[in-house]
């Protein structure tokens, strides 16, 4: 069954108090979480190991492993859109994350291949990639750090969410999960995020 952006309706202030109105996830592929806290420049030895409520409380980072991939959960954190830590760590791999801040009504994605965006939504300015004439084409002006290489595997995801059926949402309303969903191949449900034990610590200076 293909998922639409009404299939995550799930993710509400109602459900996730203190998350859900300002959260940051980023998933990153190949690595354990150890190694992932690592790039973060954060010792293993000074993380502890929380419940989801715990993350939130503290409004830091955890990091869970899923699958082939490390899912790093904030709360009131932004880890995830910082380009000076995303780009060195997507390094050698593929990182892809979304933010969303209620107070401003902020949304951002990425997805970064090794350290080059193949593709984002930015606050304000948009997709940077779209479907016109039937092929997906780059909406930014370009920049060296995006890749030349288009994103057509979105393509059917970006349909999907430019359906007249679904009318155009805001990311955080669906879209950057099905996006995700996409990019890695993980589905995020209420009992990920509930059920998982995450890995947590605080980046250097980052409070």
């Amino acid at each position: 069954m293909i998922a639409t952006p009404d299939d995550y309706s799930w993710f509400s202030p109602e459900r996730f108090p203190g998350l859900a109105d300002a959260y940051c996830f980023t998933y990153v592929r190949g690595l354990t979480p150890e190694e992932v806290v690592t790039r973060l420049g954060v010792r293993v030895e000074d993380c502890s190991r929380v419940t989801l409520d715990e993350l939130i409380r503290r409004q830091t980072f955890g990091a869970v492993a899923v699958g082939d991939w490390v899912l790093l959960v904030e709360a009131y954190g932004g880890l995830g859109v910082t380009e000076e830590i995303i780009m060195p760590l997507s390094a050698g791999t593929r990182l892809v994350s979304h933010f969303y801040l209620d107070i401003d009504g902020m949304d951002y994605f990425h997805w970064i291949d090794d350290g080059k965006i193949r593709f984002e939504f930015v606050y304000q300015e948009g997709y940077s990639h779209w479907i016109k004439d039937g092929k997906i084409q780059f909406m930014f002006r370009h920049h060296e750090s995006y890749s030349e290489e288009m994103p057509d595997e979105l393509a059917e995801t970006l349909e999907r969410i430019d359906s007249p059926v679904y009318p155009i949402a805001e990311p955080h309303e669906g879209p950057a999960f099905l996006l995700a969903e996409r990019l890695t191949g993980i589905t995020m449900t209420p009992r990920l995020l509930e059920e998982s034990t995450y890995l947590c610590g605080v980046v250097p200076g980052s409070r």
